[in-house]
């Protein structure tokens, strides 16, 4: 039956498309199109990319006979996701693709000198160029190397670099990984690196610190092709520039690095094509109303344009540069600061220029209608069975995997042992793997990545485990390292048991202790969030650190047994196996539910 009654008419679909160009081919509703999808069980947003599998069967339900796509020339990816600026430029003719300049992200290890780099590249580029300096910050600027042009963006941390990335817009084009050559590959350098492969971005290093008197090259370039990243005078492919960015030295080389990775990567845009890019930063200024530091990714922006931006939108009425002068079009991988949107966006968010405010109007009342029906619905969490569903569905190629381990002496064996599983033609790629219970960033870079995030005799922290359910992440932990790499090779041939899913319920904190002769100590409590229940278990945590875990043995409200106390009430409670309450620890009540594969 036809969705809309049309007769049946041919269409080309690409390997990948988003609801919108799908409903645009369509000459249909974005609307029609969701509601399609979720007829077939599919959630997808008006920006989501579906495959050609999903969008030919919502096609033939509207009257539609889908062929696939053939691409002008392939493009070779390795693994996974196509960049973003690759997506962009799909659809747009060959012949009017243009070299532009690339966009640059800069990572590292928290003191190993990020931000004293930035501001080594941008006065020294302001000092040869521009007189008067800086006027304004807006989150990125421009620096000229040898009449090429290069955009930094001016957000270090590998947090806001996946916050970005997890909205769909990466970002960067190339990575400069900062590490100090008196200090080495740190942790937060493991992580930079991990969120970098994820993105698919290539990455170069600035060992900085040169001058220190205890800086050791071969030790740090040691420690690089350890993490994977050969230097290149060691016949690899990762370019290692060494700087003082304190003393300014290096800086030129660094600069020639980056224009050479930019050059093999051909980085290219459309300057006359569909205006899109990306939201770097924003906020509300009470002169200024709303100020966005958008970056142009393809096409020209031009003052006057109607643009939409996540769920805002409106017409630009002033346009400026990183030096804050005015300025009327930006082409591609320009950083402008604009004035005119109705509201804050968010960063990552990606925008585009419509025709008419109607056109804008019509567009965000849809996406804030998908947004009102998703909220209804659960986030669902992407386990290991959806992922091999998904992989024989041919929407995945690999098993993303973010590893935790209480000791390196664990971490080592378990990473050993998952990279020697085989299945079929799917792969296993350990995005990260690191020691040390699982945090917040574990759950973004697992969000972003679309990755299961596995754990061994550590633990997930609330927060974490919040994130984790929002953003619909699984999080599994072992105590056994075969248990682990059985799990692994079951998901691999689809033969996973139902998982246990663990629910925090609520907190309660120690405000009393009191001894029952026949019960030993009761804790008096008060519930801080939450509920507490009777048929939950408890995990005792003293100062973050975790004393014991049990079910709850007594849960009175007054001098009455109950089945459970909410936020707000007092309550005692006692759990079998431990009775040395201290006033201060918290009690966190959770239940474990085996989830069933559907």
């Amino acid at each position: 039956m036809s969705g809309n009654g049309l007769k049946t008419k041919n269409i080309e679909i690409p390997a990948t498309i988003t609801i919108r160009d799908l409903a645009h081919a369509m000459d249909a509703s974005p609307i029609e199109v969701i509601k399609s999808l979720m007829a077939i069980g599919v959630m997808a947003n008006i920006n989501q990319q579906i495959d050609y599998d999903t969008a030919a069967v919502v096609a033939a339900e509207m009257g539609y006979e889908a062929t696939m796509e053939t691409p002008e020339a392939d493009i070779e990816e390795d693994q996974g996701e196509i960049p973003l600026w690759r997506r962009m430029i799909a659809n747009e003719p060959t012949s009017e693709l243009k070299n532009r300049p690339p966009v640059v992200t800069i990572l590292g290890h928290v003191d190993h000198g990020k931000t004293t780099l930035l501001d080594a590249i941008r006065h020294t580029n302001v000092a040869e160029g521009e007189a008067g300096g800086i006027t304004q910050h807006i989150g990125a600027y421009q620096v000229e190397h040898n009449g090429r042009l290069i955009t930094f963006l001016d957000t270090p941390g590998h947090a806001a670099f996946t916050a970005m990335r997890a909205r769909g817009a990466s970002g960067a084009d190339i990575v400069v990984l900062v590490v100090a050559a008196d200090d080495g590959v740190m942790p937060q350098t493991k992580e930079a690196v991990a969120h970098a492969r994820a993105a698919k971005v290539p990455i170069l290093v600035a060992m900085n610190k040169i001058d220190r008197p205890n800086a050791d090259r071969d030790r740090v370039k040691q420690q690089l092709a350890e993490i994977g990243l050969i230097p290149d005078e060691w016949g690899g492919d990762t370019i290692v520039v060494p700087i003082s960015a304190k003393q300014r030295k290096g800086l030129e080389d660094l600069l020639e690095a980056i224009v050479l990775v930019a050059d093999n990567a051909e980085i290219l845009a459309n300057p006359k094509g569909k205006v899109i890019g990306t939201v770097i930063e924003s906020e509300r200024d009470r002169a200024k109303g709303v100020l966005a530091t958008l970056l142009v990714q393809n096409g020209t922006l031009e003052v006057g344009d109607v643009v939409i931006c996540g769920s805002t939108y409106g017409r630009l009425r002033n346009m400026f540069d990183y030096h804050g002068r005015h300025i009327r079009k930006a082409g591609p991988s320009t950083p402008v600061s604009v004035m005119g949107l109705s509201d804050v966006p968010q960063s990552g968010d990606l925008f585009q220029k419509v025709e008419t405010e109607r056109e804008a109007k019509t567009i965000i009342g849809e996406r804030m209608l998908v947004k009102q029906q998703a909220a209804t619905a659960q986030k669902s969490t992407l386990t290991l069975e959806q992922l091999f569903d998904r992989f024989q569905a041919g929407d995945v190629r690999e098993l993303r995997l973010i590893v935790k381990a209480d000791v390196q002496g664990s971490l080592e064996p378990i990473v050993n042992s998952l990279n020697d599983i085989k299945q079929g033609d799917i792969k296993i790629n350990i995005l990260h793997a690191e020691t040390g219970n699982i945090g917040e960033n574990d759950i973004m870079l697992a969000a972003a990545s679309k990755a299961i995030v596995i754990g061994f005799n550590v633990l997930a922290d609330s927060n974490a485990r919040r994130l984790a359910e929002t953003e619909g992440v699984s999080i599994r932990l072992y105590e056994i390292i075969y248990r682990l790499t059985e799990d692994i090779e079951k998901a691999l041939k689809g033969m996973l048991e139902p998982e246990e899913k663990e629910t925090t319920l609520g907190h309660a904190e120690v405000r009393a202790v009191f001894h029952i002769s026949k019960l030993g100590n009761i804790a008096g409590c008060r519930v801080t969030d939450g509920e507490i229940r009777r048929n939950a278990r408890l995990r005792i945590l003293r100062r973050g650190e975790v004393l014991h875990e049990g079910n709850v043995t007594t849960l009175k409200h007054l001098q009455d047994d109950v089945r459970e106390v909410k936020t707000g009430f007092d309550c005692g409670i006692s759990t079998k196996g431990f009775d040395n309450f201290e006033v201060g620890d918290i009690i966190e009540a959770y239940i474990v539910e085996k989830v069933a594969v559907a």
